[in-house]
């Protein structure tokens, strides 16, 4: 690690500010240029720890960059992840804050909501799929309490910076049709997004590491050093397989599952 323990805790809790407050902050790689991925998710524990004893409960994680299209333009090779926390939970068809939020977009995923608890090393899809109650089309909220593009240099958002920002991570809606993990062939379920009535955005769920329970699986391993699993009940975002779709107030998002239903919500 580059950084020491107070930058660390510095960096956290003007992330916290900057949520609180809806002000974005410089980029954490232009502050700290020698920043590491291994500093950024100690940024990232010391704001969820922050958060937990303001009374947050921790509800499950989110998985982002699992394409590989993602993946070359950040010059990384693995995604990355982020906690999800029982206020960032919103109605299908509700109402969403946006006084609440920075800049939102949103992109469409599945969801695996666990029933076993799922440990690594060494946990494979079909580990996934045997510990996973059932998988359910999603829409992930994503906020960036970090500016995209720095002002002075114009450089864009590294991935330092997203994973300190708890990979980006703002909110979720759950909807459409629950699916029992082995009654599909979870590659072929695809969306199409709408916003406002207008097609935005197409995917299949192969985008995610060809089968988003890969990702889940790769989490669950990214986690054991740590002495963490993914526990009984918790849900667990798979990766986008859409480009993230810009929102402000008054939009609204659907995403169409065909025959797993649609979720949707309204930024009010």
């Amino acid at each position: 690690m580059a950084l020491s323990n107070d930058d660390i805790q510095a960096c956290a809790s003007r992330l916290h500010q900057a949520e609180k407050t809806r002000t974005q902050i410089r980029q954490l790689s232009q502050d700290f240029p020698e920043i590491t991925i291994t500093d950024a998710y100690a940024i990232q524990k010391a704001w969820v720890d922050v958060k937990i004893a303001e009374g947050r409960i921790v509800k499950g994680h989110k998985i982002g960059l699992t394409s590989k299209a993602m993946q070359s333009a950040l010059s990384i090779d693995e995604p990355d992840s982020g906690v999800l926390f029982d206020d960032m939970f919103f109605a299908d068809g509700g109402l969403v804050p946006t006084e609440r939020f920075i800049a939102t977009r949103v992109e469409a995923e599945l969801a695996f909501v666990m029933s076993k608890r799922l440990s690594g090393p060494n946990c494979t899809m079909f580990d996934v799929l045997n510990a996973t109650d059932f998988v359910v089309p999603a829409l992930e909220i994503l906020d960036t309490r970090i500016e995209r593009v720095d002002p002075k240099t114009k450089a864009t958002r590294k991935i330092f910076d997203t994973i300190a920002d708890n990979a980006a991570n703002a909110g979720i809606v759950l909807g459409g049709r629950p699916i029992r993990p082995l009654d599909a062939d979870l590659r072929w379920v695809g969306a199409l997004c709408f916003k406002n009535g207008q097609l935005e955005e197409t995917g299949l769920a192969a985008g995610v590491l060809n089968h988003p329970a890969t990702a889940v699986a790769w989490l669950a391993n990214k986690i054991a050093p740590l002495g963490l699993a993914l526990e009984p009940g918790q849900v667990v975002l798979a990766g986008s397989f859409i480009r993230p779709i810009e929102t402000r107030k008054g939009d609204t998002i659907q995403a169409d599952y065909g025959a797993y239903g649609s979720v949707s919500c309204y930024f009010a």
